[in-house]
């Protein structure tokens, strides 16, 4: 069996059965495959960590508000942008389309990532009337191996000198 673990970060997101209605989800999981974690990030918006919708009606805000908050699930799953395997993009309308790719493109060219994430783009009715765009996300991230301790010189076995 594959360890797994949830991933939190109470002082971005509050978990979704937190809310004053609780929904059963968590916002991240972990899954440790022994070589590699792979990182599962839940749609993620512009919330707070109250749970409440932060930038009503600013679609840039909500997107660069749903980056950080990506991030930070990221970053509390050990993981960066670097390690984005996928991604889904939920945008309320489709018109949206070429804003959010600038923002996203000026928002990933100053990670300085070697390529984009794969990505798929879909118009959806989100879970909120006020939110406008939601992400899911993917990353693996390869285990690096322990430091080996240096050796101990080994005594030679001779008295002082």
């Amino acid at each position: 069996m594959f360890e797994r673990r949830q991933i939190k970060v109470p002082d971005h997101l509050c978990e979704a059965y937190d809310y004053e209605k609780p929904v059963p989800f968590a916002r991240g999981m972990t899954v440790d495959f022994g070589p590699a974690v792979l990182v599962i990030v839940s749609g993620t918006a512009s919330v707070d960590e109250r749970g409440e919708t932060v930038h009503k009606g600013d679609f840039r805000a909500q997107v660069l508000r749903t980056f950080e908050n990506l991030t930070a699930v990221f970053a509390a799953g050990g993981a960066t942008w670097k390690d984005v395997v996928r991604t889904t993009i939920y945008l309320r309308d489709m018109k949206d389309y070429e804003e959010f790719n600038a923002y996203r493109k000026e928002f990933l060219d100053t990670l300085g990532l070697p390529f984009y994430p794969p990505s798929t783009c879909i118009e959806a009715r989100l879970c909120r009337e006020d939110l406008l765009v939601e992400i899911e996300s993917y990353a693996l991230v390869e285990k690096k191996a322990p430091k080996a301790k240096a050796a101990k010189p080994k005594a030679s076995g001779k008295g002082k000198e």
